[in-house]
């Protein structure tokens, strides 16, 4: 799109059906607008990608100093999952050494997705972190259009366009499918977590490899998609026990789902290690509480949070920076359940 094909605030106007005022009136925040009028102004920068001048100019105007941490997930597994916390402490520690505000926003349907869209379009946040990143979500691709520095913990596949910083999950899934066959095991089999997230494939292609480097089956059947919750990991270990009884080794791609796979071998009367040697993923305060204390791989979650806020506030300063993609390395942490 050549630069006389850019949309001005006057094609914006046009497609909003309202005068240039309001349309810079909605840029910069003012009250002075109708909601009506407001809404129709959103919906026409969204339509038309219309990125106001002073991001164009770098932001270097208008800093509101606050950047949004967004997690688009429920409340209940923002609650029960550690990882988000350990990401929030990270980035709170990394921020704590400016002048940053940081504004939390969960993001569960339409409505709020339309929020945040407009706290965007009118720069009331410098910068955003994404958390949870699922392949299909909009969001990466809005931020990216609308030119507002956006830093993900994870990333949407490997070509990932935006700055992000995620954990070694294939290494670290193949270390623990490692460790289960030095334990001798012969039938390893693996609960997923969501494949439109590519921290579930990676983890599940490092089992794949790992597997298939030993000479050992890795067929489908061995595995059972979850969705990174207790529930979700104790019904993928009910449908491998059904499916592949003879089963005596588990990698479960987070330790949330391993605690229900593990109650649900309980339920059935397996014993942990005996009959199943289990391994989980992140080494969060969970794994030493459950029953066997869980194996398990270590990933740095706190030093992702504060990573990723340290770029964000790079890019902020200076948005024509080259994006950056980090990965973390991982580690095997023994504990009983294997």
């Amino acid at each position: 799109m050549g630069d006389r094909q850019r949309p001005t605030i006057i094609t914006v106007a046009a497609r909003a059906g309202v005068g240039r005022t309001t349309v810079s009136r909605v840029i910069n925040g003012s009250e002075l607008v109708s909601e009506k009028a407001r809404a129709a102004v959103l919906a026409a920068i969204a339509e038309l990608n219309y990125v106001p001048n002073s991001v164009a100019r770098g932001l270097k105007t208008s800093r509101t100093n606050s950047v949004a941490l967004v997690i688009p997930e429920s409340e209940s597994r923002l609650g029960s999952e550690p990882y988000f916390s350990a990401v929030i402490r990270g980035v709170s520690t990394a921020l704590a050494e400016t002048r940053t505000q940081l504004q939390l926003v969960l993001v569960r349907d339409q409505a709020e997705r339309d929020q945040l869209t407009e706290s965007v379009a009118e720069r009331r946040v410098d910068g955003v972190l994404l958390v949870s990143v699922h392949e299909h979500d909009p969001l990466p691709g809005l931020l990216e259009d609308m030119g507002l520095p956006t830093v993900l913990a994870g990333r949407r596949s490997s070509d990932e366009s935006l700055s992000h910083v995620h954990s070694d999950n294939s290494g670290g899934a193949s270390a623990a499918v490692n460790h289960l066959l030095a334990q001798g095991r012969r039938t390893v089999a693996t609960i997923s977590g969501p494949l439109d997230m590519d921290v579930a494939r990676s983890r599940l292609q490092g089992w794949r490899e790992a597997l298939e480097k030993a000479g050992h089956e890795a067929t489908d059947r061995l595995v059972a998609s979850a969705d990174f919750t207790e529930e979700g990991g104790a019904a993928a270990m009910r449908s491998l026990l059904e499916r592949v009884p003879e089963l005596d080794a588990l990698f479960v791609a987070s330790d949330v789902m391993a605690a229900g796979a593990l109650a649900e071998l309980r339920r059935q009367r397996r014993g942990v290690p005996d009959d199943v040697a289990v391994v989980g993923f992140d080494d969060s305060i969970i794994a030493r509480h459950t029953n066997p204390p869980l194996t398990t791989v270590r990933q740095p979650v706190e030093e992702i949070g504060a990573m990723i806020a340290h770029i964000l506030l790079e890019e902020i300063g200076d948005p024509e920076r080259p994006r950056r993609r980090v990965t973390l390395p991982t580690e095997l942490v023994v504990r009983d359940s294997s």
